[in-house]
């Protein structure tokens, strides 16, 4: 006679009947950070502190880049502004002189 095969019992106390399949155990959640991962409350948020850190650095590097380069317009405009203001005064002092002159040719005419 055959011997009987010997069924490994599950968490319930029942036999699988089906002694080709493996025993399952708890699923390795690999998707998690390291961070979350480790059982230490100190690792964790020394970990923290350092991104904290890190991202604080970043924005003081990004803020200090944006007001660079907002200066750089403000110079700019101030430029700008300022070469208006001269071809402005230019023009004026051209229609002054051109009407001084236009006065004076006038009187020499008459």
């Amino acid at each position: 006679m055959h011997s009987p095969i010997h069924l490994a019992q599950s968490a319930n106390g029942r036999a699988s009947g089906k002694p080709w399949k493996a025993q399952k155990s708890a699923a390795v959640r690999s998707h998690l950070p390291a961070g979350v991962k480790t059982k230490n409350w100190q690792d964790r948020m020394e970990k923290t502190k350092k991104e904290q850190a890190i991202k604080k650095l970043e924005q003081e590097l990004k803020d200090e880049k944006q007001a660079e380069l907002q200066r750089r317009r403000e110079v700019a405009l101030e430029r700008k502004k300022a070469a208006e203001e001269k071809r402005r005064l230019e023009e004026a002092k051209a229609k002054v002189c051109l009407g001084t002159v236009s006065k004076f040719a006038l009187k020499l005419m008459n």
